[in-house]
């Protein structure tokens, strides 16, 4: 169990990505006052731990309303997961944790960003989603497994709403390179889920064998 809590742990933190989000934060925020500043972060941190919340606790039953098999979501989820892994560690322009440009535009002209773009896509986005959803399969019914696991979205999310709440002085403090050293060190770990996520997917149906 123990392996499952830290499993869930760290693939939240990946998909979620509290240090990218924190960052991009400061930088929506130059000139708001403080107070507005943790307003937004508390609301925006509320807003996506409810909406991972229900992805994770109401995903097997909308598996077993839509028919689709464990295994097929363990290897589906895996194969997300991997190229989002992939994104964070190579850093592309288009990672899944910047905005697009019209995104950014937006962004800027809106009075409270806490919906949009910090609690989705930022926090809850659709890697984060399938996260929750795949974390959930993996339990099978476990109600310990699948306490575990919001555990530690909450655990996340506690963290996010730190690092949003210092997040001029995260950006001072930590330079770009350290960033990316962050992201490109969760991105291996999540690479390494991901694949065991298929390997399960796979073993379920016969496809391969996995040792004991």
């Amino acid at each position: 169990m123990l392996e499952f809590a830290l499993t869930s742990f760290t693939t939240f933190f990946a998909t979620i990505g509290p240090v990218e989000a924190a960052v991009l934060f400061a930088t929506l925020t130059p000139k708001m006052p403080g107070s507005e500043r943790a307003a937004i972060a508390v609301r925006a941190t509320i807003i996506a731990s409810l909406l991972l919340l229900i992805f994770t606790l109401l995903g097997q039953p909308l598996l077993d309303e839509l028919g689709v098999s464990i295994a097929a979501l363990q290897t589906a989820g895996g194969i997300v997961l991997l190229i989002l892994a992939l994104d964070m560690i190579f850093a592309k322009p288009t990672s899944a944790f910047k905005l697009t440009q019209p995104e950014d535009e937006e962004a800027q002209t809106k009075d409270d960003i806490a919906v949009f773009p910090l609690a989705m896509p930022l926090l809850a986005g659709p890697g984060a989603m399938s996260a929750g959803i795949l974390l959930a399969a993996n339990a099978e019914g476990n109600a310990l497994a699948l306490t575990m696991a919001v555990a530690a979205l909450a655990a996340v999310m506690a963290i996010t709403l730190g690092l949003l709440l210092l997040s001029h002085q995260l950006n001072r403090m930590i330079g770009i390179t350290a960033q990316r050293v962050l992201m490109r060190v969760f991105g291996i770990l999540l690479a390494a889920i991901a694949v065991q996520a298929m390997f399960n997917g796979l073993a379920a149906i016969g496809v391969i064998h996995l040792p004991a």
